[in-house]
C-alpha cells in the first residue's frame, strides 16, 4: 500500500478501497459462486483481510489463480481511474491559464506536449501558422479544455488564444499581476499582430510605459515568446472618441464621428497617414474596429 501510495501519488484510503473492490470481485469467482453480496474489509492498521459472503467468511488465501487474476485486473483499473481523477482535478482549475511543457512528438499535425504528469495536445488549428517546433523544445500554451477519456486525461492547448497574451503580460509586468494596471481589451490575429488596451488605476503609473519596460525589455520578452508577433499597447479611455484615436495608433487621427444608433464610427486621417491607418492587409483598422 505504501509503495503504491508513493509511486502513484494516490491517497492510501483510495488504494485500500480499490483493493477491497478488487477482492470482492475476486470472491465472486470462487467455486460455487457468491450466495449473497460480497463484503470485503481490510484493517487499516494490521492489514488483515476479512471477506464475507453473507454470514460466511471466505478464506481469501484459497481463492485460486483465476480469482487472483481478476483481483489484479480490477485493482489496476481502480488505481488508473484514481490517477486519472487526481490529474483531472489538478488541471481542471487551470483552464484559461498558461502552462509550460516540452514538445514530445508530432502526431497527425498535432503537437504532443509533455506537461510532466500528463500529455497535452496542441491541435493544428490552435498552432500559430508561422511557428515550428522540434522535439524537446520548451513551449508555452493556454489550457483551453480538459476531459476524461477512458483511463486518460486529455488536455487541449492553444497558442492562438488571446489569453496567451494576457498571461504573458501578467508574467512580465508586475503592475498587472498586482492589479495596478488593468487589461481592458485585447484583439489578436495570431502570429501577425495584437492590440491590447490597458488602464492604470494609479494616476502616477504610466500604463503603456510599464508594459513596455525599461528600454523595451518587457515587451521584447513577450514578442520573442510569440516569435515576432507585433503588439500595439494602447491606453484605454472611457470616452469612445479618445479610445478610437488610441486604437488607430500608430496612425494620427484628425477627427472621429460617431453614429451611436448604428454603432459606427467615421475616422478621418491625412492622406499621408492612410496606409498606416489601414495597416498591412487591413490589419490595423480591422483590429481597431
Amino acid at each position: 500500500m505504501e509503495s503504491i501510495h508513493r509511486e502513484k501519488d494516490v491517497d492510501k484510503e483510495i488504494v485500500f478501497k480499490a483493493l477491497e473492490s478488487a477482492l470482492a470481485s475476486a470472491c465472486k469467482k470462487k467455486p460455487g459462486g457468491a450466495k449473497s453480496e460480497i463484503v470485503v474489509h481490510i484493517d487499516r492498521n494490521t492489514g488483515e483481510i476479512i471477506a464475507m459472503d453473507g454470514d460466511e467468511r471466505i478464506p481469501v488465501s484459497q481463492l485460486g489463480r483465476i480469482a487472483a487474476q481478476t483481483a489484479k485486473q480490477v485493482l489496476i483499473q481502480r488505481i488508473r481511474e484514481a490517477e486519472r481523477d487526481i490529474i483531472f482535478d489538478e488541471y481542471s482549475g487551470r483552464i484559461g491559464k498558461m502552462i509550460t511543457g516540452h514538445v514530445q512528438r508530432m502526431q497527425r499535425g498535432n503537437i504532443i506536449v509533455n506537461l510532466g504528469k500528463v500529455e497535452g495536445v496542441l491541435p493544428r488549428s490552435e498552432q500559430i501558422f508561422n511557428e515550428s517546433y522540434n522535439s524537446g523544445e520548451r513551449i508555452r500554451a493556454i489550457i483551453t479544455d480538459i476531459r476524461k477519456r477512458g483511463n486518460k486525461v486529455v488536455i487541449t492547448l492553444s497558442r492562438t488564444s488571446p489569453d496567451l497574451i494576457v498571461e504573458l503580460f501578467n508574467l512580465e509586468v508586475p503592475e498587472i499581476s498586482d492589479h495596478v494596471i488593468e487589461i481592458k481589451q485585447i484583439v489578436r490575429e495570431p502570429g501577425l499582430r495584437t492590440k491590447i488596451a490597458v488602464h492604470s488605476v494609479d494616476s502616477k503609473v504610466d500604463c503603456v510605459g510599464a508594459c513596455v519596460g525599461v528600454r523595451g525589455n518587457r515587451i521584447r520578452n513577450i514578442v520573442n515568446e510569440l516569435n515576432g508577433e507585433r503588439i500595439d499597447i494602447i491606453p484605454w479611455s472611457p470616452i469612445p472618441e479618445n479610445y478610437i484615436v488610441n486604437a488607430m495608433s500608430p496612425a494620427e487621427v484628425i477627427m472621429v464621428e460617431l453614429d451611436h444608433e448604428r454603432k459606427h464610427a467615421r475616422v478621418v486621417v491625412r492622406d499621408d497617414q492612410l496606409s498606416l491607418a489601414i495597416g498591412k492587409r487591413g490589419q490595423n483598422v480591422r483590429l481597431a474596429a
